[in-house]
């Protein structure tokens, strides 16, 4: 019997999984199959949606009372590291809904702690990026005006590189993880590769990934506005979608695919 896995057939592995064109249309059809699944699995999804709730006002109350020391370590032992495995946990409800089965929390929860390793890794490299981006948003402030009567220019100036420099390290953010955690779900693959894949398919889809981000920013932006309780819908819909746009933006069949945590029933 022949194989095409790279891996079982002694070859070696692409550094990157190939992707495939899309069309500028694409995020539209993924918040259609995200809504899909959100209204299929909406006990679950929610949970998590409750969690993320929780999570923020958790970190606006650190940062209330420990200032900008106590926003930076809710952030970083928060989103950076809870973020990932909140994540995870909503792609596993799509691609359990995908399979054909009726999603369940401790199966989300099981797959989670599978991919703990590879959870960490992306996590430090999130962390390493927030650090060198909070640094860099202190060196901002040698822009903010000192004079006793500033001019409408000199605030235009600090707040114009300010968001300069916040909307390029939100890019390299959104360029690392756009398809990176649920290739780590899908695949048995290092969190590298999967982080060098989603590169090359932001990069070869530019138009489209933009729009997405757009669509993921004014999704903040609106769950903001409802003081954080539009999360608790907005992010796990965008937590769906964005498995169907891994699925169909990214060919990872090189590598192999994880079995299921389902417990095997014995014959006789």
């Amino acid at each position: 019997m022949t194989t095409t896995d790279p891996k079982a057939a002694g070859e070696a592995l692409p550094f990157a999984a190939p992707c495939r064109k899309l069309t500028l249309g694409a995020p539209f059809r993924w918040l259609r199959l995200g809504w899909r699944d959100l209204r299929a699995a909406g006990r679950p999804s929610l949970i998590y949606g409750a969690a993320i709730v929780a999570l923020s006002y958790l970190i606006l109350v650190f940062a209330w009372a420990f200032g900008d020391l106590g926003l930076y370590l809710s952030l970083a032992s928060g989103f950076i590291f809870l973020g990932p495995v909140l994540a995870i946990g909503l792609y596993s409800i799509s691609c359990q809904l995908e399979q054909g089965r009726r999603p369940r929390l401790g199966y989300c929860l099981r797959e989670g702690r599978r991919h703990l390793g590879n959870e960490l890794t992306f996590a430090v490299m999130l962390l390493i990026v927030f650090l060198i981006w909070a640094r860099a948003a202190s060196m901002v402030h040698v822009f903010f005006p000192m004079e006793a009567h500033p001019t409408s220019a000199e605030y235009l100036l600090f707040f114009g590189v300010g968001s300069a420099v916040g909307a390029v390290f939100s890019a390299l953010i959104f360029t690392f993880s756009a398809f990176s955690l649920p290739m780590i779900m899908d695949r048995r693959v290092d969190a590298v590769t999967a982080v060098v894949t989603s590169v090359n398919a932001v990069l070869r889809n530019k138009a489209a990934l933009l729009l997405w981000a757009l669509i993921i920013l004014g999704c903040v932006v609106l769950g903001f506005l409802t003081a954080f309780l539009g999360f608790a819908v907005l992010l796990p819909l965008i937590g769906h979608a964005t498995w169907h746009a891994y699925k169909e933006t990214i060919d990872a069949s090189a590598w192999p695919a994880y079995p299921s945590l389902e417990p095997r029933v014995r014959a006789g």
